[in-house]
C-alpha cells in the first residue's frame, strides 16, 4: 500500500453538502483537522469567500454543484486523491437550504427541491457508500412559539403550510420524514438535528439576518433595523457551539431528532443595543415590518443533547458577539463589497 494511500485510510471522507455556508463552512473548519472533507456548494446563498482559507489545504477540495441533482463522486477527477472508489464516504452532513431571509420569495422553488430532491440524493449517496448522515433540520418544524415554555422533541407543533413559507417550514418536516423513512424501511441510523437560530462570523450580510447587519451597520454607524416588534425575542447560539453539537450527534447511536441551539430568551432590542456598546457606535435602533422569513421562533429544550451527547452551549452571548464584531471589523472592506 502507498504512503497516500495510507494517509487516505486514516483519514475519514467527509461529504458535507451546503458546505460553503455559514455553518457549513465552519463544519468543515472543524473536520478538515482529522478527515478529508469534500465541499458541495452552489453558492445560492453562500460565498465562496467563506471557504476561500480552505481551497488550498490538501485535504480539502470543494466541488460547486446543486445537490438537487444526481451525482456520481466517483467520477470526479478532483476526488481521485482521496479514492473514493476504494475507501468511500464515511459521513455526510446535509447542510444544503437556501436561507435568505430578503430575498426569499425568489427561491421558493429552489428551497422547496432541496427539502425533497436534495435529501433524497444524499440519502440515497448514504445507502451507497454506506455512510452515517445527519440532515440539518431546523427549529421551524415546531411552528410559531406557543408560549414561553422551552420545547421537547416530542411536540408536534403546529406549521401552516399554505403560506408561502411552508416550502420552507414544512420542507424541513417532509425532509425529517424522509430520513426516519429510510431509517425504518433500510435498517438505518441517519440522524437529525433540530438547529435554532445561530449566529457568528461568516453569517450573510444585507440579507435580513439581523445579527450580522447589526455590526455592519454599528461600525458604519448607521441605524440598526429590527423586523418585527420592540419585545421580539429568540435564542441565539453561537455557531462553534452548534458545530460541535453537530459532530457529537453524529458520532452518537441517537436515531430521533435532537434539538441543538441555546435555552435562553434574548430580547433582540437589548442584544442590538449591545453590539452598539461593543462597537462604541453612534447608531440608533429603529423598526421595520417583520419578514416572511423571520418568525417568532420556539425556545428548545436541550435537556436530550445535554443527556445523551454531554451537549450545552460554551459561549456567553457577550464573547460571541464581540467575536462576532471583530470578525466583522477585521474584514469590513472586503464584506461591504459582497
Amino acid at each position: 500500500m502507498t504512503k497516500t494511500s495510507q494517509r487516505v485510510q486514516e483519514r475519514k471522507n467527509i461529504l458535507i453538502s451546503g458546505g460553503a455556508g455559514f455553518i457549513g463552512s465552519h463544519l468543515c473548519e472543524e473536520l478538515i483537522k482529522e478527515s478529508n472533507v469534500i465541499c458541495l456548494d452552489n453558492f445560492i446563498t453562500s460565498n465562496v469567500e467563506n471557504i476561500r482559507f480552505l481551497l488550498q489545504n490538501p485535504n480539502f477540495e470543494f466541488i460547486k454543484h446543486d445537490i438537487t441533482e444526481p451525482i456520481d463522486l466517483g467520477k470526479l477527477p478532483e476526488l481521485k486523491k482521496f479514492q473514493i472508489e476504494v475507501f468511500g464516504l464515511q459521513e455526510i452532513y446535509n447542510l444544503a437550504c437556501p436561507t435568505s431571509a430578503k430575498n426569499f420569495d425568489k427561491l421558493v422553488i429552489k428551497t422547496l427541491l432541496v427539502n425533497a430532491q436534495a435529501v433524497k440524493n444524499v440519502l440515497d449517496l448514504a445507502l451507497k457508500y454506506d455512510a452515517k448522515l445527519l440532515q440539518a433540520s431546523s427549529s421551524v418544524v415546531y411552528g410559531n412559539r406557543p408560549s414561553q415554555e422551552k420545547i421537547a422533541e416530542n411536540y408536534q407543533g403546529v406549521v401552516d403550510f399554505t403560506t408561502p413559507r411552508g416550502c420552507y417550514d414544512e420542507g424541513k418536516r417532509f425532509a425529517e420524514t424522509m430520513v426516519l423513512t429510510y431509517n425504518n424501511f433500510y435498517k438505518k441510523s441517519y440522524k437529525i438535528a433540530r438547529i435554532f437560530r445561530t449566529y457568528g462570523p461568516r453569517l450573510a450580510l444585507k440579507d435580513g439576518h439581523m445579527i450580522s447587519d447589526f455590526m455592519l451597520n454599528a461600525l458604519d454607524n448607521t441605524d440598526l433595523v429590527i423586523f418585527g416588534e420592540k419585545d421580539f425575542s429568540t435564542s441565539l447560539c453561537y455557531v462553534s457551539d452548534i458545530v460541535d453539537g453537530l459532530i457529537k450527534l453524529m458520532g452518537s447511536n441517537l436515531t430521533l431528532p435532537v434539538n441543538l441551539g441555546s435555552d435562553e430568551d434574548v430580547q433582540l432590542s437589548l442584544v442590538a443595543d449591545k453590539i452598539i456598546k461593543l462597537a462604541d457606535s453612534s447608531s440608533k435602533i429603529v423598526y421595520k415590518k417583520s419578514l416572511d422569513y423571520i418568525t417568532y421562533l420556539c425556545l428548545p429544550d436541550i435537556s436530550l443533547a445535554k443527556e445523551k451527547l454531554g451537549w450545552y452551549p460554551l459561549m456567553k452571548l457577550e464573547d460571541g458577539l464581540q467575536r462576532t464584531l471583530d470578525y466583522t471589523r477585521a474584514h469590513k472592506q472586503l464584506l461591504d463589497s459582497l
